[in-house]
């Protein structure tokens, strides 16, 4: 006799805020894709949108153009293209995410704000610094990247070192408040950085999204899934230390609606 199942608990949509530039690209397709393979809808917020946070389940800060050095107390260093706007919808992001205890997943630039954010700062130019690791970006997971026991990373990807891709020049340099290493490259760069307490936060250097294919960099979606899944029953239930009210994005918001 076949093993019974019980069903999983009937609970509202779970929707996860996007984080992107003005224009929708490819990439942020593939975070989508990620999330709606992991069970949520997914909500585009452009820069200068004020969406009601309290709504959302969950956030993905995507990556795009450098942070600008003055939110961490620096000049630019270095040409790069920057979008105050996008910084200050980000940072407002961010910190509603925080007084709502909302899981947050940073990729790339992402993980460069939430380091900002926090107090931290950046390495402008990381690229003529590396001795161990190529100077060229890598699409594909030909990064070996060292994972920390016992972080939530590790217990994603189940194992203590994986393959990751590359297209940042920039880094995290000085650590921010309540933050924790728990991932890095060849060369000791940061990679991956984790909250020490509170809310489900994480942040990863390089891009998932273009390793869909991989069940590995998947789980990463997964895990953040999961987090705003447990939250979202906490709410339901009565049970969560930040409880804004039900979560119910999807009443006035189609699914990849764009803001």
């Amino acid at each position: 006799m076949s093993e019974q199942v019980a069903p999983e608990r009937q609970i509202p949509g779970l929707t996860i805020g996007i984080s992107c530039p003005r224009r929708i690209l490819f990439t942020h397709r593939l975070i989508s894709l990620g999330l709606r393979i992991a069970g949520a809808r997914t909500l585009y917020i452009r820069p200068g949108s004020r969406v009601d946070v309290s709504l959302l389940d969950g956030l993905v800060f995507s990556g795009g153009t450098h942070v600008h050095p003055s939110l961490y107390g620096q000049e630019p260093e270095v040409e790069a293209r920057y979008d105050h706007l996008r910084d200050e919808t980000d940072r407002y992001l961010l910190a509603q995410a925080e007084k709502l205890c909302l899981p947050v997943l940073g990729i790339c630039r992402g993980s460069q704000l939430i380091n900002i954010h926090r107090g931290g700062s950046l390495a402008q130019n990381v690229t003529p610094l590396r001795v161990k690791t190529r100077h060229r970006p890598l699409l594909l997971p030909l990064q070996t990247v060292r994972v920390v026991k016992g972080s939530r990373l590790r217990e994603a990807v189940l194992s203590p070192s994986i393959g990751a891709n590359r297209i940042h020049s920039q880094a995290i340099k000085r650590l921010g408040r309540h933050l924790r290493v728990v991932a890095v490259d060849n060369d000791l760069f940061v990679q991956a950085i984790e909250n020490t307490e509170g809310q489900w936060l994480m942040g990863v250097q390089w891009h998932p999204e273009y390793l869909l294919y991989h069940p590995l960099h998947r789980r990463l979606f997964r895990c953040l899934v999961d987090a705003a899944r447990e939250l979202k029953l906490a709410r339901i239930e009565g049970k969560a230390k930040h409880d804004p009210g039900i979560s119910n994005a999807s009443a006035e918001q189609e699914n990849n609606s764009t803001l």
